[in-house]
């Protein structure tokens, strides 16, 4: 038999937890010497706010345009 999954119900919306990733990563980023894990949590960063954006376009084009 499989195992259930639990379904988490989430407060804030995607944009919302990718642009507060991203926020957390500069973050920890900032606190480290240039170096290959500097570089490795910047590039993370980006690609959470590229995600962000990402889900922002999508939704748009989602949009109902007759109004």
């Amino acid at each position: 038999m499989g195992q259930i999954r639990r379904r988490v119900r989430h407060t804030n919306s995607l944009e919302a937890r990718l642009v507060e990733r991203a926020r957390e990563l500069r973050e920890q980023a900032a606190a480290l010497a240039p170096g290959i894990e500097r570089e490795a949590l910047l590039k993370l960063a980006r690609q959470a706010e590229a995600g962000a954006g990402m889900t922002e376009w999508l939704r748009a084009g989602l949009q109902s345009s007759a109004t």
